[in-house]
């Protein structure tokens, strides 16, 4: 990945149009997300933020990647913590890891330089 806000911007006209065809699956998404990403509970958003960042290298999502990781810029993650949630991803997938982890960990570098 080597412009990670452009592929978010690049994703969202796709996405408006199918949500304009599907309302209900994206609002109750939406509700999910709200729900499981938000302040409430034990964890705190950005511990959140780097659990998704870690899922989204195990399922290769660049799309997920570039969002989890500006989730995590803005949320105060730091580089350090980032990169052992990475290390963590790396451990559970292997090679895959070693492949996805660094593009993960460059999307988050991209977004947090902007904070």
């Amino acid at each position: 990945m080597s412009d990670a806000p452009e592929l978010l911007d690049d994703l969202a006209g796709a996405g408006r149009q199918l949500r304009e065809k599907i309302p209900g699956v994206y609002s109750g998404y939406v509700k999910m997300a709200a729900a499981a990403m938000g302040e409430g509970g034990e964890l705190p958003a950005r511990m959140k933020e780097l659990i998704a960042l870690a899922i989204a290298v195990t399922r290769e999502c660049d799309g997920c990647i570039a969002a989890h990781a500006r989730g995590a810029a803005r949320q105060g993650a730091s580089g350090r913590e980032v990169a052992e949630a990475l290390g963590v991803a790396i451990l559970m997938n292997g090679g895959p890891g070693t492949v996805w982890a660094p593009r993960a960990y460059a999307a988050f570098q991209e977004f947090s330089a902007g904070q």
